[in-house]
């Protein structure tokens, strides 16, 4: 009998890692040698363990799959099989994956993850034992580094908010509104330090989402609203690896204001960019007009209240002399326009 498969599962959900071990261990040729939550852990079990074949998620923390192959298995060849939510049959994604070296693709399922892993199992299976008896040499996936970086898509969307006077009303009044499963939000509110963290727990209470004060390094996730820290840190949406993360930092002010809006969207555009839908909402001045704009430009959908129910007609005024929303909305509106949008 010859020896059976050695295989590493590399996935940042727990859940799906067990369900990966349980199910490939079934198979009497094939053996789970290592499971690895993020690419950095990975590399250390290719060294130590040098399996057969690796399963690679594509959205992991700190780097994503595409660019953890191109990086290292051009030093740890390794037949690899990309299971991920993003890599549909002929998607953009899939064919990086391809050639920066993965010998296959699977898709993950949409919906209900335990379930449809399980149905596939099979399936993975084969795919796992095919790609056993590919060739892949350091020629064959030392590729040229990427000008851009190699996560150009993710099953994350971020929805951002901003607004200075009236804005606590009128956020009080559309957050509640959002169902539990939208994507995740994050809002600048012009406020002192010390407000935003009752102004969260306020929130909390009344909307279906999970409502709180961010913190630096929390990740921007479905069903969380995260209301930026008022006073002295600008917030910013950065991304690292396949995760859209919170980061605090101090700076001058921007546009009058720290935090400043034009800082937050303009993050989005430089990290997000389609995968954001932001809004601008009541407020005086400007700060948020030309951060909105460059969302715009990135490719991500941009709104603003419109001046029939703004307290305060001066941040949307300045963003329509910029040109800068695609769309005026109703306040009451905006939940629905913003939604669609992510």
């Amino acid at each position: 009998m010859s020896k059976p498969i050695r295989v590493l599962i590399v996935d940042d959900s727990a859940l799906v890692r067990s369900i990966l071990e349980r199910g490939l261990s079934r198979d009497p040729e094939l053996i789970v040698v290592g499971l690895a939550p993020n690419p950095y852990e990975a590399r250390d079990l290719l060294v130590r363990l040098q399996p057969d074949v690796m399963t690679l998620d594509v959205e992991m923390p700190r780097m994503d799959g595409v660019t953890f192959i191109r990086k290292f298995m051009s030093v740890l060849p390794t037949p690899t099989v990309v299971l991920s939510s993003l890599t549909t049959s002929g998607s953009a994604l899939a064919i990086q994956a391809l050639e920066a070296g993965a010998v296959d693709v699977i898709a993950k399922p949409g919906s209900s993850v335990a379930g449809g892993l399980e149905g596939m199992m099979a399936q993975l299976i084969e795919r796992v034992k095919t790609a056993s008896r590919a060739r892949v040499t350091q020629k064959a996936v030392a590729m040229v580094e990427p000008t851009q970086q190699a996560l150009d898509a993710t099953t994350d969307a971020v929805i951002g908010l901003g607004a200075s006077t009236g804005g606590v009303a009128a956020l009080t009044r559309i957050l509640p509104t959002f169902p539990s499963w939208s994507s995740g939000i994050v809002v600048v509110q012009h406020m002192p330090a010390g407000f935003t963290a009752d102004f969260a727990k306020r929130l909390n209470g009344l909307c279906k989402m999970k409502v709180s004060e961010a913190k630096h390094g929390d990740r921007v996730l479905r069903g969380h609203i995260l209301i930026g820290p008022g006073g002295d840190q600008h917030v910013e949406v950065r991304r690292y690896g396949g995760e859209y993360r919170i980061h605090l930092g101090a700076g001058d002010l921007v546009s009058g204001h720290r935090p400043s809006i034009d800082v937050f969207f303009a993050s989005l555009a430089q990290h997000v960019g389609k995968n954001a839908a932001a809004c601008l909402l009541t407020g005086m001045g400007a700060d948020g007009a030309q951060g909105l704009l460059q969302l715009l430009r990135a490719g991500g959908r941009t709104f603003a209240q419109d001046q029939e129910t703004c307290a305060v007609w001066g941040m949307p005024a300045a963003a329509q002399s910029l040109g800068a929303a695609e769309r005026f909305v109703p306040l009451h509106e905006i939940p629905n326009a913003l939604m669609q949008a992510a």
